[in-house]
């Protein structure tokens, strides 16, 4: 009995990673499977929250050195989009002085990862 259900939970898992993979992109698969930068920074230079009408919430921390983001961390309760999105934002911001960095957009990450899927109500954003 142990091994079948071990079959069964090994076939279901590789079923939801494909059917996640098809439906983020690879791009935005890989992201999920090893965010970056997830994570909180204690006395952050900048920080923002940001909360969908899904009930997800994102947060930003912001370290720089000078006018340039040196460390930039996130961290979400949300999705599995969420995550890519919050992953990617902090990595855009890197290097950037404050007025680059309110140029990152939905948009700029969707040019990255591509189309992500709807959820929670969500409406298509354009890239």
């Amino acid at each position: 009995m142990t091994d079948e259900f071990d079959d069964f939970a090994r076939g279901l898992q590789t079923q939801i990673l494909e059917e996640t993979r098809k439906a983020y992109g690879q791009v935005a698969f890989e992201r999920w499977l090893k965010p970056l930068h997830v994570g909180t920074i204690g006395k952050p230079d900048g920080y923002a929250m940001v909360s969908a009408s899904c009930g997800d919430t994102m947060e930003i921390f912001l370290r720089f050195a000078g006018e340039r983001v040196k460390e930039a961390t996130f961290q979400t309760n949300g999705c599995g989009a969420s995550i890519v999105c919050g992953s990617f934002a902090a990595e855009l911001s890197i290097g950037k002085n404050p007025d680059e960095i309110a140029l990152i957009t939905g948009e700029t990450i969707l040019r990255i990862v591509g189309d992500l899927p709807l959820g929670h109500g969500a409406k298509k954003a354009q890239a």
